[in-house]
């Protein structure tokens, strides 16, 4: 697994295959690993590129780091690699990332793929959550909670499960402490002002039974992006590319054909 130091942070990324530069940017608490249905898919017609973001999966962690950091990053990893554009998929925490680059560098991004997104939040969407259903989360330890709230994020547990267990066997986790620094570098972001600058063909895909970040909120980011397309999964929660795998993966491969 390549790494390349940017400001004095470690940052690893997976780099596989050939053809049009395709960077993958994951979830919170997660890492490239979560990719390894998309990287072993595409990996055919695209070269592949899957950071690890700082704080995450084998990069360096730290005590505090903002999300324009891991922005911040991601750009210069593409000047690393001396690449002038790319396609970009971005789920979750990976899709504020996406979004970033698309509006601050709009000429980086070809195209664009935002999964289980939203464009703004005061605080991570877990923690909003966990506002949302006082009457389920007050009072529980914060183990507790992680482990009531995943019926309110997915639809398809066993989907779910299955790719963690993978995910797992392959990458380095995060300590509680470190998941919590992670979560609070999502804090008070706002990009709706930035949106418009995007000039990447963009689709944005959402899970009908998102309790993260729900339908609404992508739809709200489609409408603020210059000729976004937007679409609901039926079957999927907070993770559309794992609880509905062959139908995510066709949509993108068309999309990006």
């Amino acid at each position: 697994m390549p790494v390349f130091t940017h400001n004095g942070i470690e940052l690893f990324y997976e780099d596989i295959g050939e053809g049009q530069p395709l960077l993958l940017l994951h979830g919170l608490t997660s890492n490239s690993a979560m990719f390894y249905r998309e990287m072993d898919f595409f990996k055919s017609e695209h070269r592949i590129i899957a950071l690890d973001s700082r704080g995450h999966g084998n990069s360096s962690r730290l005590e505090q780091y903002t999300l324009q950091d891991h922005i911040d990053d991601a750009l210069a990893l593409l000047a690393h690699l001396t690449l002038d554009a790319v396609h970009v998929i971005g789920v979750s925490m990976g899709s504020y990332i996406a979004q970033g680059i698309a509006a601050q560098q709009p000429e980086k991004v070809a195209k664009l793929v935002l999964v289980a997104t939203k464009s703004y939040g005061e605080q991570s969407s877990m923690a909003e959550l966990f506002d949302r259903y006082p009457e389920e989360f007050d009072g529980l330890s914060i183990l507790e909670k992680f482990k009531t709230s995943s019926s309110y994020i997915y639809h398809n547990q066993n989907r779910i499960d299955e790719w963690l267990k993978k995910t797992a066997q392959k990458s380095r986790q995060l300590t509680m402490k470190e998941q919590a620094i992670a979560a609070d570098a999502l804090k008070k972001f706002d990009f709706r002002q930035q949106l418009p600058q995007i000039s990447a063909e963009t689709l944005i895909i959402s899970g009908k039974f998102d309790g993260l970040n729900p339908p609404d909120k992508g739809r709200e980011t489609a409408i603020a992006i210059p000729d976004a397309t937007f679409m609901e999964f039926k079957r999927s929660g907070h993770a559309p590319n794992v609880e509905q795998p062959k139908l995510f993966l066709g949509i993108i491969e068309n999309f990006l054909d």
